[in-house]
C-alpha cells in the first residue's frame, strides 16, 4: 500500500511558478513510476509528468508542458516535486500525484492504481 500527499498549490499570475511536492509512504518498488495529473474544472484528469523510480530516473511529458513543467524525485525523502514555470491560465486545474508499477501507458491515469487528495493550482492572467 502506498500513501500520497500533495502541497504546494495556491494562487499565481501568469507567468509566474510553482513548486508542487508528493510525499510518498508504505513500499514503493524500484519498478514504479510516479505521475503528476491534472484535471481542470469539467474536463477530464490529464497527464502532466512521470518519472521512473529507478536510479537514473527516467522523465516523460507531454508537449503540452515541455520546456516549463520539471517532475524530480528524491529517493532518500521519498518525494516527487513537479517545477512549474512560466505558468498559464490553462494550467489552472486540481493536480494530483499518483503511482504505478510499472510503466506502460504510463500516460493514462486510469492505470494508476495510488491517487494523492490533489491539489489546486490557479494561474490568474
Amino acid at each position: 500500500q502506498v500513501q500520497l500527499v500533495e502541497s504546494g498549490g495556491g494562487l499565481v499570475q501568469a507567468g509566474g511558478s510553482l513548486r508542487l511536492s508528493c510525499a510518498a509512504s508504505g513500499r514503493i518498488f524500484s519498478t514504479y513510476t510516479m505521475g503528476w495529473f491534472r484535471q481542470p474544472p469539467g474536463k477530464e484528469r490529464e497527464f502532466v509528468a512521470g518519472i521512473s523510480w529507478s536510479s537514473g530516473g527516467s522523465t516523460y511529458y507531454p508537449d503540452s508542458v515541455k520546456g516549463r513543467f520539471t517532475i524530480s524525485r528524491d529517493g532518500s525523502k521519498n518525494t516527487v516535486a513537479l517545477q512549474m514555470n512560466s505558468l498559464k491560465p490553462e494550467d489552472t486545474a486540481v493536480y494530483f500525484c499518483a503511482a504505478k508499477d510499472g510503466k506502460v501507458l504510463l500516460q493514462l491515469w486510469r492505470t494508476y492504481r495510488y491517487w494523492g487528495q490533489g491539489t489546486q493550482v490557479t494561474v490568474s492572467s
